[in-house]
């Protein structure tokens, strides 16, 4: 479902960055029943970089100067959900207290609870007499009383700055959209840029899963966010043309662009599709030797088409017609006619003949279809 793809992604973007500045422990089990945490954080100052990666974290660097447990919501929380939650950080702090009591030492620091939403209702917010500290935290945060040490998040009310960025990029709708179009807008060098790129591409293909089960609001919502991602592709291609131009000779940009592209287009496949087969992985090297811009294209039609076997059918046809058309332009019915009957070659000499379609003519690649 929907929310399943989102939720993991939450997860993993906490998990990527709260990583460089302590320890990250996603679905940590509770004790008192079978339930888990979303993520459990422990802060390590001594960690190399700690000030600075937690300063770049903007708002949730600040959150991350404690223990924490953070439970991010696709949807709007409910009071039930609250409850949960609460019962779980009670859950923790006992046992951080059995610890202490156990080992004749003073208890661990309780850890924070934040409650991470897209929107919360005044009856919510009222009901727990959660209210804002805009002096010291700006808009959207809301506490509950100084003994709960938890927070609920409302991140569509969150001033859109540098500093709420990876508090948005969890929110949905336009919210998020604007979200991932600031994320794609970081410099290349950023630590958490490339790895949350990578997260997001996973997500648009978690999205494609199962839309036969989701309501056709869910279905709409998702179409949105998928073209809202879509563009990022040409981002992440274009980076990793400039890693190449890097190196300084012409060799090294060729490697560093087919290398980056062949990384790209492998996680998409095996995102969109599942595992690697033939006459797949034969297609994926000589795709890579494309322009960034015809790669971006292709993958964009490959992420419309669905996640099964018919769908990766379809996707072998699409990149062996898109790499005829780069070589030989339009293409007439003979050429469309003799797709099948490459993807029927032996692994090996498909990979080959491919590779050698820019030293061939349109006679020649023929004769030697025979």
């Amino acid at each position: 479902m929907t929310r399943f793809a989102h939720d993991q992604f939450a997860k993993d973007i906490l998990d990527e960055t709260l990583g460089y500045i302590g320890g990250v422990n996603p679905a940590k089990p509770v004790a008192s029943e079978v339930r888990e945490i979303d993520v459990y954080f422990t802060p390590n100052p001594d960690k190399s970089g700690y000030s600075e990666y937690r300063e770049k974290l903007g708002l949730l660097g600040k959150m991350a100067g404690t223990p924490a447990l953070f439970e991010p919501f696709r949807n709007p929380v409910t009071p039930e959900k609250v409850l949960s939650c609460l019962s779980k950080l009670l859950d923790v702090k006992a046992d951080l207290a059995r610890e202490a009591k156990r080992e004749n030492t003073v208890s661990t620091e309780a850890p924070w609870l934040w409650i991470l939403t897209p929107t919360a209702s005044e009856t919510l917010l009222n009901g727990f007499k959660a209210t804002g500290d805009e002096d010291n935290w700006g808009r959207g945060i809301y506490f509950l009383g100084e003994y709960f040490r938890t927070a609920i998040v409302v991140i569509h009310q969150l001033p859109k700055t540098p500093e709420t960025l990876w508090l948005r990029i969890l929110g949905r709708g336009k919210v998020q959209e604007d979200a991932l179009a600031s994320l794609a807008a970081l410099p290349v060098d950023n630590p958490w840029r490339g790895n949350a790129l990578e997260l997001v591409y996973q997500l648009q293909s978690n999205l494609r899963v199962n839309r036969e089960q989701k309501s056709q609001l869910e279905v709409q919502e998702d179409d949105k966010l998928i073209m809202a991602i879509a563009p990022l592709f040409q981002e992440q291609l274009a980076a990793a043309e400039q890693r190449g131009k890097i190196e300084g000779v012409q060799e090294g940009i060729e490697r560093g662009v087919h290398q980056g592209q062949r990384l790209i287009i492998e996680s998409f496949i095996q995102g969109r599709f599942g595992e690697l087969f033939e006459p797949m992985v034969s297609l994926v090297e000589p795709l890579s030797a494309l322009p960034p811009i015809q790669v971006t294209r292709l993958l964009l039609q490959l992420s419309q088409l669905p996640g099964d076997s018919s769908g990766m059918r379809q996707g072998q046809h699409l990149i062996v017609e898109t790499l005829l058309k780069f070589r030989f332009g339009e293409l007439d019915e003979i050429l469309i006619g003799i797709v099948e009957s490459l993807l029927a070659l032996p692994p090996v000499e498909l990979k080959g003949l491919l590779l050698r379609l820019s030293e061939l003519s349109r006679d020649q690649f023929l004769e030697l279809l025979g």
